[in-house]
């Protein structure tokens, strides 16, 4: 399909779109509601209140995990679920309860332990909210703190007693060059895949290295909007959504209505039913977005 023809379908799907009553909003929060700081600006933060003033739903569904969600989840008065850990941890903000959880563990988790020992890359382990690291993940902890507030340095990544945790990991994530990644990606493949899934992504927009997440099979950021929508009683087609990177595309496309952030690569913007003019650095995207979505909460 040429340019064109996907801009008139992405075009046409808005149209269609913009007709139907919406009834929850789902939010990314880096990138998206968040800029590079960490932190909501003022416009957006207001526009959310209003919203859920107006008796609709607001959830957050992220990469991060649940205590780096929590204090976002809080600042916007949400007090339902929330999707974590790209779709494989829901927790209910009121009382801090996991309600869904997908985990690594057993045999899946023994392999895949194997795979880092054998390809011997800077790793994280994400397992009961937190992030575990050793002395070759430091470098790293400015960025992976966002994800968890929640940071424990064992002497070997491999080592850690998480690795057996009764809940399972929620996920690990590898870093390295893009030969690297590969070859553990094709390490996992050969080893274990029916109970996991595998994605590779550069490591920021800025860099050349790539890193490597993998998770238990079965969950996304759709899999989540569509948990929490049935939690509200919303069909999934009822929903909107706003994303800006990579592994929003799933929720994106699940949504009935979708927004990319301004700043987004041209892979999301086209997954999406519209495209905002803001971005994370101006603030101002999620507003835009209710305000077009759902023009009577303004």
């Amino acid at each position: 399909m040429n340019v064109s023809a996907r801009a008139e379908r992405r075009r046409e799907r808005s149209r269609k779109a913009s007709a139907i009553p919406y009834k929850l909003l789902a939010i990314d929060l880096d990138g998206t509601l968040l800029d590079h700081n960490g932190d909501a600006h003022e416009e957006d933060v207001l526009a959310i209140k209003k919203l859920k003033a107006c008796g609709v739903p607001v959830t957050i569904v992220t990469g991060r995990l649940y205590s780096g969600t929590h204090a976002t989840a809080k600042l916007l008065g949400i007090v339902g679920p929330v999707g974590c850990a790209d779709g494989s941890h829901i927790v209910n903000v009121q009382g801090n309860e996991t309600l869904f959880h997908q985990g690594i563990r057993g045999r899946a988790a023994r392999r895949l332990r194997a795979c880092l020992e054998r390809n011997d890359l800077v790793a994280f382990l994400f397992a009961e909210d937190a992030i575990v690291h050793d002395a070759r993940g430091a470098d790293y902890l400015p960025f992976v703190r966002t994800w968890s507030t929640d940071l424990r340095c064992a002497r070997r990544i491999t080592e850690h007693a998480l690795w057996t945790s009764e809940l399972g990991m929620t996920a690990v994530v590898a870093l390295g060059a893009e030969a690297d990644i590969s070859r553990i990606v094709d390490d996992i493949h050969r080893d274990a895949t029916e109970s996991m899934q595998v994605a590779t992504f550069p490591f920021r927009r800025e860099s050349t290295q790539w890193g490597m997440v993998a998770r238990a099979a079965g969950g996304s950021k759709a899999t989540a909007l569509a948990w929490i929508a049935e939690h509200y009683g919303v069909h999934v087609s009822e929903t909107v959504c706003v994303g800006d990177w990579l592994n929003d595309l799933p929720m994106l496309s699940a949504g009935g209505r979708s927004f990319a952030m301004g700043h987004a690569p041209e892979e999301v913007k086209k997954a999406a039913t519209d495209v905002l003019e803001h971005t994370s650095t101006t603030g101002g995207g999620i507003a835009e977005a209710i305000s077009r979505a759902f023009p009577l909460s303004i």
